[in-house]
């Protein structure tokens, strides 16, 4: 699985790398929603939320439908290159009409549709039903909020904008300011790096799950996620590029804005101390996770957990035949869950207790990429 972006005949100079202080705050509005997500992040949304005015506390319990199960496209980059300030990029999104912001406003996981160019629910019955049955799912508080938003848009456009805005006066400005410098900086090298040695060492800079594609004169960015989407960067209608946005507040999360007719946007987290080397794709996890869904793989595990066995003793401890226990190895040994070596005739194999000790977080990690 994964989200695809056809970059076919695009130039690498519309390519775009560049910090977005929206965006950067829909990260952080995340991160205060979901603090479980982000726990390199604990120092920041304790101080934080303890710091919050009880009304602003109030208003972002409102309408975290628009950042917290995901982000709703209205919050990140519209334009090639993001604005400098907060206000600059809330000037674009004003630009917007009512009926293309209440639709990316009312992006919520699980949406089936959010590849399809379906009509707004400002005019579309059965698109309304929708979004007000999902926005019930998350309960009556965002369901109140949906329906002001389909109700009356440009009064509760304005609400959402004074809300950010009062957002940025508590806490956002100074956080900006703290973190600014270090995305222009990630920024600027990964424009260096496109520059001196292509697009495809860029992205492998960005993340290791974002790589580059080519067959039969095509060309596209392949996205590894639990996710399945394909948009383009070379749409006339909204221009050709792609827009890559650093973060302080990003990871475990490697956002992909692919929704028909916008330009498409990547948010990526920044290196940081809370980095760790992951699974390397969704499928070697997925690989692994299978690879222990079996009770007699369970049972060789035990074995192999505290001590190196050969074939041979292993199938006489679970009384079951060596090519059996060598087929079951083998599974083991494919995901890399194993280590193997060799003493004179013997082979000697042995669970990689570090590789299974993340797999935890590498779970986790996979699932909220």
């Amino acid at each position: 699985m994964s989200v695809v972006i056809d970059i076919t005949g695009l130039p690498e100079e519309h390519v775009v790398f560049s910090p977005s202080p929206l965006a950067e705050l829909g990260a952080a509005l995340h991160a205060l929603s979901e603090p479980a997500h982000h726990p390199g992040l604990h120092g920041w949304t304790t101080t934080t939320l303890a710091g919050l005015e009880p009304d602003l506390a109030g208003r972002l319990s409102e309408a975290d439908i628009l950042w917290r199960s995901t982000r709703s496209d209205i919050l990140l980059p519209s334009r090639p290159r993001p604005g400098a300030t907060l206000a600059e990029e809330l000037d674009s999104v004003d630009t917007l009409n009512d009926e293309r912001y209440v639709r990316a406003a009312l992006e919520i996981n699980c949406s089936a549709d959010y590849g399809d160019e379906g009509p707004s629910p400002l005019v579309d019955e059965e698109a309304r039903r929708r979004a007000l049955e999902r926005a019930a799912a998350r309960g009556p508080k965002r369901l109140e909020f949906v329906r002001h938003l389909l109700a009356d848009p440009p009064a509760v456009r304005a609400w959402i904008r004074r809300l950010l805005e009062d957002c940025d006066r508590s806490f956002f400005a100074d956080t900006w300011q703290r973190v600014r410098g270090q995305l222009a900086a990630d920024a600027r090298h990964k424009t260096d790096l496109l520059r001196r040695r292509g697009l495809a060492e860029a992205l492998t800079a960005v993340s290791p799950a974002i790589a580059v594609e080519e067959d039969g004169g095509g060309r596209r960015m392949v996205v590894d996620k639990l996710a399945q989407g394909r948009t383009t960067a070379v749409d006339p209608a909204v221009g050709p590029g792609v827009t890559l946005v650093p973060t302080a507040f990003g990871w475990p999360h490697l956002l992909v804005l692919h929704a028909p007719g916008w330009r498409p946007v990547i948010e990526y987290p920044v290196a940081s101390r809370e980095l760790r080397a992951g699974p390397g794709s969704v499928e070697v996890m997925e690989r692994r996770l299978e690879a222990l869904a079996h009770p007699v793989r369970i049972r060789l595990c035990r074995s192999l957990a505290r001590a190196p066995y050969t074939t041979g003793e292993l199938a006489n401890g679970l009384g079951i035949t060596a090519p059996e226990v060598s087929r079951h190895l083998k599974v083991l040994r494919d995901a890399g869950l194993l280590s193997t070596r060799r003493h004179g005739r013997y082979v000697q194999h042995r669970l990689d207790v570090t590789v299974v000790a993340r797999l935890g977080s590498d779970f986790l990690e996979s699932v909220l990429r």
